[in-house]
């Protein structure tokens, strides 16, 4: 395969092109991030957006929040910085680690805010799972769809027309660039969803797709997109706090673990000294090993990149890292088939059904990674049923 000369990503990763130099346009973004951009001039026009919203309703704004490390920063700025009300929206995507539940509450507390917390139909979210793996090798259209449509829906009932998110899509691939991010081009609204936030699959095709007697449609609202005409009638504004604002992870971990005391949860398939990364799924593991067995890299390329873009690492020790802890069977993968009624070769024969080409893989040589210190606590209850799951393979014609 071939590999950015700067970073670590290869020619299969999405949205991904190669200059004459061999560099990745991600990448050339950063340089563009770094080189290009007024920021002072940003902030400026962020503290005018704000301006346009504060003191209007009940909350300034709402603020989508996982736990994680992105959308705690991005609270603690808007409170402590710019002194904003904002009403805060989970989506709980059913695989939240105890740990970020625990920092979540200390969150919560020390800054003083109102929150919604929302859990979909258990039993619905696994159909759409298996249903999500089968047609794109990614189990998580309920987790991408919910999280990015549900706070939208909220906006609308609450009657506050300002979302603010953590970093924008230009920090991690070219669906947008950092020249989009920053003159206003890429907002968070519905042609980015449909872009690759929903993997091409709406609500209603999976009403179709899915084709269950058990399947509720009003199961599926909060994966719903809203009317377009509601959000104008709503005149929302959804914009990305790393628009206004340079994004770097490093040093707002070590602010929100100082100003917060937020707490690390080091997942599976990466570094002890990335224990901020992904911290809220039990299911980032299983994502990351499907993602190498598609596209031939996992987190820790993804980290590294990062790294050596802000000149943290370079190309020598990151490759380094990523022959270490890339490409590891997830010990809590057989949790996962038992949730889904699969067995080990299923689940193998539905990834690799697909890979990215030139990238192959031979599974006889994968190693299993290490348990993760809470996984005994992490609750499996109430799998999909057997008949159910070999109905649905035999229909995307895995055996």
């Amino acid at each position: 395969m071939k590999f950015c000369s700067r970073c670590m990503l290869p020619e299969t990763h999405e949205t991904i092109e190669f200059d004459d130099e061999g560099a990745c346009n991600i990448c050339r973004q950063h340089e563009f991030k770094k080189s290009h951009v007024d920021w002072d001039a940003k902030y400026k026009e962020f503290e005018e957006i704000l301006d346009q919203y504060r003191g209007k309703g009940t909350y300034d704004c709402i603020v989508p929040f996982s736990g994680g490390k992105d959308s705690v920063y991005t609270l603690w700025r808007l409170v402590h910085t710019f002194k904003l009300r904002p009403l805060v929206v989970t989506f709980d995507h059913g695989f939240y680690r105890p740990k970020v539940l625990e920092n979540r509450v200390r969150v919560f507390k020390l800054l003083g805010v109102e929150s919604i917390v929302y859990r979909p139909n258990w039993k619905t979210v696994k159909k759409l799972m298996l249903e999500s793996l089968l047609r794109k090798g990614d189990f998580c259209w309920h987790c991408h769809t919910g999280i990015f449509a549900y706070p939208m829906q909220i906006a609308i009932k609450f009657n506050t027309p300002l979302v603010i998110w953590g970093e924008p899509q230009a920090e991690y691939t070219a669906y947008y660039s950092y020249e989009d991010a920053t003159s206003g081009k890429e907002e968070v609204d519905e042609k980015r969803f449909n872009r690759f936030v929903n993997l091409g699959m709406t609500a209603d095709d999976m009403i179709g797709m899915v084709n269950s007697p058990d399947l509720d449609p009003r199961d599926m609202e909060p994966f719903r997109y809203p009317a377009l005409r509601d959000l104008k009638k709503l005149k929302y504004r959804s914009i990305a706090l790393g628009s206004y604002i340079p994004w770097d992870v490093k040093k707002q971990v070590k602010l929100i673990e100082d100003e917060l005391g937020w707490e690390e949860d080091l997942n599976a398939g990466i570094p002890s000294q990335y224990g901020y990364e992904k911290v809220e799924c039990q299911m980032q593991g299983i994502r990351d090993y499907l993602k190498y067995i598609k596209r031939g890299y996992g987190r820790s390329a993804h980290l590294a990149t990062i790294d050596i873009r802000n000149n943290r690492l370079d190309r020598e020790e990151g490759q380094k890292m990523v022959d270490e802890y890339d490409g590891k069977r997830p010990e809590n993968l057989p949790f996962f088939l038992e949730m889904l009624g699969l067995t080990e070769e299923e689940f193998n024969r539905i990834a690799q059904s697909h890979t990215v080409p030139p990238f192959s893989l031979n599974l006889d040589e994968i190693k299993t990674g290490p348990r993760l210190p809470d996984r005994d606590g992490w609750d499996n209850s109430a799998t999909l049923d057997r008949a159910y799951t070999g109905n649905k393979l035999k229909e995307h014609n895995i055996y």
